[in-house]
């Protein structure tokens, strides 16, 4: 662990030394980054957003409410991804994690350098779907009017990914990452309204109550209201709050967790 006194200006121009190294690695890595973000979804749009409706199965609106959902769905799997398996690396096998730690940084912005690094990969995942979608259905639900809204869901629902990736990087061991990831993957792709808008659940209640338990809910629920609010939504207001909370709660938990590995 860090022992050398750090002052601001120190902390500062190592925590964006840091962020850049590893943006660069993304960049360098670029090929295979595309290919993680954009593949399955791709798929998804295709199947479910243009086969199914070219072939009668689906309405033309479905792909129109479709596309706001793995949009979210999108952003917070890639801050998760980019964070949780990583880390555990870092801390289990390669101990790359000690190098950070010896920079002049308090084990708080660590952590937190992670976090931003994990959301911005989610943002990018996010903007590169706007031109997928596009592609391949053609055209996407858009509002410049609910901007705002659209990119303030957009940044919590990437630091809600990263901050999902920090507890589980931290909290699981080596050797059960990848059965707890496959665990935890199947429930947010299916549980989290990316397919479907949440009120039209009241007919399964039980589901519903489920489904309202998965943060990714009120990400997907919250960029539909702001792309397709014709579509019926939960209220912004409370998709965002809820959001918040949810970020909050995991952010504690992880930091908790990274204070404890680092220790360690």
């Amino acid at each position: 662990m860090n022992t050398t006194v750090a002052t601001p200006q120190s902390e500062t121009g190592a925590f964006f030394a840091i962020l850049r190294r590893d943006l660069y690695v993304t960049w360098s890595e670029l090929p295979i980054f595309l290919a993680q973000v954009i593949l399955q979804p791709l798929f998804v749009l295709f199947v479910f957003g243009k086969l199914l409706g070219s072939l009668g199965y689906t309405r033309s609106v479905y792909a129109s409410l479709l596309f706001p959902g793995m949009l979210a769905l999108t952003v917070i799997i890639t801050s998760m991804q980019t964070l949780a398996f990583p880390l555990v690396v870092e801390f289990g096998w390669t101990k790359e994690i000690e190098d950070r730690l010896l920079a002049p940084l308090r084990l708080g912005l660590v952590a937190a350098e992670k976090i931003v690094f994990a959301a911005l990969r989610g943002v990018i995942a996010a903007a590169l779907m706007i031109p997928v979608g596009i592609l391949v259905l053609g055209s996407i639900p858009w509002r410049w009017s609910a901007l705002p809204l659209f990119l303030g869901v957009l940044i919590l629902a990437a630091l809600l990914g990263a901050g999902l990736g920090l507890v589980l990087g931290t909290l699981v061991p080596p050797n059960q990452i990848n059965a707890v990831l496959s665990l935890v993957f199947t429930p947010l792709l299916f549980t989290g309204c990316s397919q479907y808008p949440w009120p039209s659940l009241a007919r399964l209640h039980w589901f519903q109550i489920i489904t309202a338990g998965n943060p990714i809910t009120y990400a997907s629920e919250g960029l539909r209201a702001a792309l397709v609010p014709s579509v019926p939504h939960i209220r912004p207001w409370i998709s965002l709050t809820i959001l918040v909370a949810a970020l909050a709660l995991l952010i504690a938990i992880g930091i908790g967790g990274f204070y404890r590995r680092a220790v360690d």
